[in-house]
């Protein structure tokens, strides 16, 4: 499948501002970026760096004191790998391997320790699997309302447990926080997402089962077939669009991916296991 990407930030800089930006299309097996296009106005010089275990792309610029933005466009190619849930199973710690295993840690919005006993009485119980994962996912769908605004910056998954209430990002959060809980390596994941209404920038989680990431997103709000990644990371704070070290506020945001081959367009969402592989 293929889809068109787009965004462009605004900013009011008011002072020397250095940004870290993270809104390209990642560089993965699974996803070729077929043409992109990266403007910064005014124009700036930049320093590039690629992640290599993860393939998040990163630019740095440094901005002086007025008006600042950042677009971006990319077409890109998805080659997802589907699978029968039934036969993903989960790793044993012992047979991770080892690039994969700081994703058990508990991390600042993760808090895996803290919400352990939880996820043991709930989770520990269910069949081992994707299975299980999905049962995670069903569980913070129907127990944690989705509310704009009712989270910050700040919001960890500890507290949305406690509020009961958040977005993507907190919900990703709760996701990772309990599957960690139980051995299982999970990581956050920023994303354009094909369906979501309305455009933003999405967050799900990709875990590792069998050999490979498989994404899950407990909003139900995209289909998992149409996420081009932008960045992973072991929770929000290694994935923002941009982090800033300055004294600059954003005036405007615009984010669309559509698709640009028929067969993304008549694409319906299904049941199966969404891979990374």
């Amino acid at each position: 499948m293929q889809f068109n990407v787009s965004s462009r930030l605004d900013y009011e800089v008011r002072s020397t501002t250095v940004f870290v930006l993270n809104v390209e299309a990642a560089a993965l097996r699974n996803q070729k970026v077929l043409a992109e296009n990266l403007v910064l106005e005014p124009p700036l010089a930049l320093d590039r760096h690629v992640a290599n275990d993860s393939g998040t792309r990163f630019v740095r610029v440094v901005a002086e004191p007025g008006t600042f933005s950042v677009g971006y466009n990319g077409h890109i190619e998805l080659n997802m790998h589907d699978a029968d849930p039934a036969t993903v199973p989960e790793v044993a710690i012992a047979e991770l391997p080892l690039e994969v295993a700081p994703y058990l840690n508990p991390s600042r919005y993760c808090q895996a320790d803290l919400l352990g006993r939880f996820a043991q009485r709930e989770f520990g119980g269910l069949p081992p699997g994707h299975s299980r994962v999905t049962q995670i996912c069903n569980w913070i769908y129907d127990h944690v309302d989705y509310v704009r605004g009712a989270s910050d910056a700040q919001t960890s998954a500890y507290d949305t447990m406690v509020l009961r209430a958040g977005v993507c990002r907190d919900f990703a959060h709760l996701g990772i926080s309990f599957c960690r809980a139980l051995g299982i390596p999970a990581r956050f994941a920023s994303a354009y997402a094909w369906q979501l209404d309305p455009p933003d920038f999405h967050a799900v989680f990709e875990v590792y089962l069998g050999d490979s990431w498989y994404l899950f997103d407990p909003t139900r709000q995209a289909a998992l077939q149409g996420l081009v990644r932008i960045g992973v990371g072991r929770d929000a704070a290694d994935a923002a669009f941009a982090t800033i070290h300055g004294d600059a506020e954003m005036t405007g945001m615009q984010v669309s991916i559509t698709p640009a081959d028929d067969e993304a367009a008549g694409e319906e969402p299904t049941v199966r296991a969404v891979g990374i592989a």
